[in-house]
C-alpha cells in the first residue's frame, strides 16, 4: 500500500503542486489587491491564433495595466538568466533539475492575452509580466523585478502608479477576457495537455525539405477550414507540409 501510495504521489505532484501554489496566490491577491482597483481572472484557457491553447495562472486588470502572472511552486535555490532557454533547481543533497525559464513560458501568455485584444486600440506596453515562486525557493542569481517570491508579485504589481486605461477601458478588456476564455472543466484542461503534446512534438519535429522546426499550423480558409497540418517554420521560403 505505501508503494502505491508513493506510485500515485510521483503521478500526482506536480498537478498538486501546481494547484497548491496558484491557491497561494489567489489568497495573497485577495488579501493585498482590493477587487474594488483589480479585476481578477484565474486559470484562463485561451485559443491562440494557430489553433493551439495556452493556459494562464492569473490575470489583473486595472486602470494600472494588464497584469499576466505565472506560478510556479518550487523549493530550493533557483539559477537563471531572463534571457536563458532554461533555469535550474537545486537542492542541498547536490540534486538538479532543470525547467523552462518562466520568462520564456508568459511572454506566451502575454501575446495570447494581447491577441485577444488586437484591435480595442489599447495603449502600448500596458500587459506586464510578473513570475511569482512560492514555497521555500531562493534566488541564487540577480533576478528581473518581474520575478518575485510570494507576496513580492502583488507588491510588483501595486508599484504601477500611473493611470494608462480608463474605467471604461476595465470593464471592456474584462468582457472580453470574459468572452474568449474556454470553460473552466476537465475537458478543457485534458485539451489544453493535448495540444502541449503536440506542441512537445513540434519542438523535435524537423522538416523533410531543409531540417527547420515544423510548426503546429491550422488552415484559416477553404474547404479544409479548421484543419491541423505540419508547416515548415520558415514559410514562405520553405512551403514543405505534412499532415497530422
Amino acid at each position: 500500500m505505501r508503494t502505491f501510495g508513493r506510485l500515485l504521489w510521483s503521478v500526482f505532484r506536480a498537478p498538486v503542486k501546481g494547484a497548491l501554489g496558484e491557491s497561494g496566490v489567489k489568497v495573497g491577491a485577495a488579501l493585498t489587491l482590493p477587487s474594488s482597483v483589480y479585476r481578477r481572472y484565474h486559470d484562463v484557457t485561451l485559443t491562440t491564433a494557430v489553433g493551439n491553447t495556452t493556459q494562464i495562472d492569473h490575470v489583473f486588470v486595472s486602470v494600472f495595466g494588464i497584469f499576466v502572472v505565472e506560478t510556479k511552486n518550487k523549493g530550493g535555490w533557483i539559477f537563471g538568466s531572463e534571457r536563458g532557454r532554461e533555469w535550474t533547481q537545486t537542492f542541498p543533497n547536490g540534486q538538479k533539475y532543470k525547467f523552462q525559464n518562466p520568462l520564456r513560458q508568459n511572454y506566451g501568455h502575454v501575446k495570447a492575452i494581447q491577441e485577444v485584444l488586437n484591435g480595442m486600440d489599447l495603449p502600448g506596453g500596458i500587459v506586464k509580466s510578473v513570475v511569482v515562486f512560492v514555497g521555500d525557493a531562493e534566488f541564487k542569481t540577480e533576478m528581473p523585478e518581474n520575478v518575485t517570491l510570494g507576496f513580492g508579485a502583488a507588491e510588483y504589481i501595486r508599484s504601477f502608479k500611473s493611470q494608462v486605461l480608463t474605467a471604461v477601458q476595465v470593464l471592456q478588456i474584462c468582457a472580453v477576457i470574459e468572452s474568449a476564455r474556454m470553460d473552466q472543466s476537465w475537458a478543457t484542461n485534458q485539451q489544453h495537455v493535448r495540444n502541449l503534446k503536440k506542441w512537445k512534438e513540434s519542438d523535435q519535429r524537423r522538416c523533410p525539405r531543409c531540417g527547420e522546426q515544423m510548426v503546429l499550423r491550422t488552415t484559416q480558409r477553404g474547404p479544409n477550414e479548421g484543419r491541423q497540418f505540419w508547416g515548415c517554420k520558415s514559410f514562405p521560403k520553405c512551403r514543405a507540409i505534412e499532415k497530422t
